[in-house]
């Protein structure tokens, strides 16, 4: 059996995720330098991003988050000092103005697919078996979220710890994210 490819998937590391965005996450800039490294090592055959990426009135801004990363603005845009010019693929999600996607895969209700699953099916097919290592914000729902449907696909997942931070809306959701995506199979490095 081949050994597997090594996939790297940056998770929403975009203006208003970070300190002083619309939805920044606490130390979220700190991410970006652990994703450069991680770009620039060598170690992934494929580097995909997701991109969240908002019709202006999107549901979720009525009831649960602020105005954030809206299609075409500064906000979602991705963070100045990444380097996106390794990126290979970048999916978009949260286009459906009825349902958000924290997922890079699916929806919420996990009736549209990103077609990052096809993708990485695809790439499976063609190169043999991967490894899915995902990095980003926020831990504890687009990261999660993305890292337990990688899972369901039946990826091996690893989350990249230290690349990570949390929204924290109750103290200890990250924590807890990281549990939970544990008990699902997902490897913590």
């Amino acid at each position: 059996m081949k050994n597997p490819k090594r996939v790297l998937i940056v998770i929403d590391l975009q203006n208003d995720f970070l300190p002083g965005g619309a939805l920044g996450v606490t130390e979220g800039d700190q991410v970006i330098e652990v994703a450069n490294t991680l770009i620039h090592s060598g170690k992934f055959f494929e580097i995909i991003a997701t991109q969240d990426w908002h019709p202006p009135n999107h549901e979720s801004f009525l009831n649960i988050w602020p105005v954030h990363c809206v299609q075409e603005s500064f906000g979602a845009e991705f963070a100045a000092n990444l380097d996106v010019s390794k990126f290979n693929r970048v999916f978009r999600k949260g286009q459906d103005v009825q349902i958000d996607s924290y997922s890079g895969f699916f929806d919420n209700a996990h009736q549209k697919a990103t077609g990052l699953g096809d993708y990485l099916k695809g790439l499976e097919v063609l190169n043999g078996p991967l490894e899915i290592h995902i990095l980003g914000l926020a831990t504890d729902y687009c990261v999660k979220f993305t890292a337990l449907d990688s899972r369901l696909l039946g990826f091996n997942t690893f989350l990249i710890e230290d690349g990570c931070r949390a929204v924290n809306l109750k103290a200890g959701d990250g924590a807890a994210a990281i549990e939970e995506m544990k008990r699902a199979g997902v490897r913590i490095v």
